[in-house]
């Protein structure tokens, strides 16, 4: 893919070569940072199309960036994958909720790194329904697909970039059962691996942002939307 550039952020100076070595004889364009606010300025300058982040950095870890950048309106569509030594649940979760886009687990195999970066980048920005209307009003949330936002009463809730599109997915036919699998398949992708619980998590903080009433549970099988 020409002119896409990745930024990857890693406190390891072995593994940061490693990563852009790899990416740069895919034709990427490689720029990296040895820490979290280093790796804020470059994305600041070069506006990166993805970024990869070492979980367990010092300063700034790459949780915390990636919640500064989803706070930027910016990086909305950035790509955000995490580098993790960990493979326990909270690792993968903690950076699924903060508004990563995937998770790589090291020790990294150049194939694996660079299969799971290009699936990255062939996936949708947004879910299959959100080119049809650029505005939706359900109850008392105006959703816009277009400003990727959501108000309740006049005032905007924050949400992460996979509970947008999670959210975007559920509304987009009201009173339908959405199965996990479905789920995972249209916001996550067939080409991402996530953890049993991702999406657990994301339900519960939309619930929390958006109100108790409109997600629903379908014990097992899924979730949908009422209002």
């Amino acid at each position: 893919m020409e002119n896409v550039k990745i930024l990857v952020v890693d406190d390891e100076p072995d593994i940061l070569e490693f990563l852009r070595y790899n990416l740069v004889k895919e034709g990427y364009e490689v720029f990296t940072a040895s820490n979290g606010e280093e790796g804020l300025s470059i994305a600041e300058r070069e506006k990166p199309h993805l970024i990869v982040l070492d979980i367990m950095m010092p300063k700034m870890d790459g949780v915390e960036v990636c919640r500064t950048l989803r706070n930027n309106r910016q990086f909305d569509q950035t790509l955000i994958a995490f580098l993790t030594a960990r493979e326990e649940d909270y690792s993968q979760i903690a950076a699924l909720d903060v508004g990563g886009d995937d998770y790589i687990t090291k020790p990294i195999r150049p194939r694996v790194f660079t299969s799971r970066i290009k699936a990255l980048l062939r996936r949708p920005s947004r879910t299959d329904q959100a080119d049809e209307i650029d505005q939706a009003e359900v109850g008392d949330l105006v959703i816009d697909r277009e400003r990727v936002t959501v108000e309740r009463n006049g005032e905007v809730i924050e949400l992460a970039k996979k509970e947008f599109e999670l959210l975007n997915l559920l509304i987009s036919k009201p009173g339908k059962v959405f199965t996990r699998e479905e789920i995972f398949r249209k916001v996550w992708g067939t080409d991402v691996i996530v953890g049993n619980r991702t999406i657990d998590v994301h339900i519960r903080k939309l619930r929390e942002k958006i109100g108790d009433g409109y997600i629903k549970t379908i014990k097992g099988i899924g979730y949908k939307f009422e209002f």
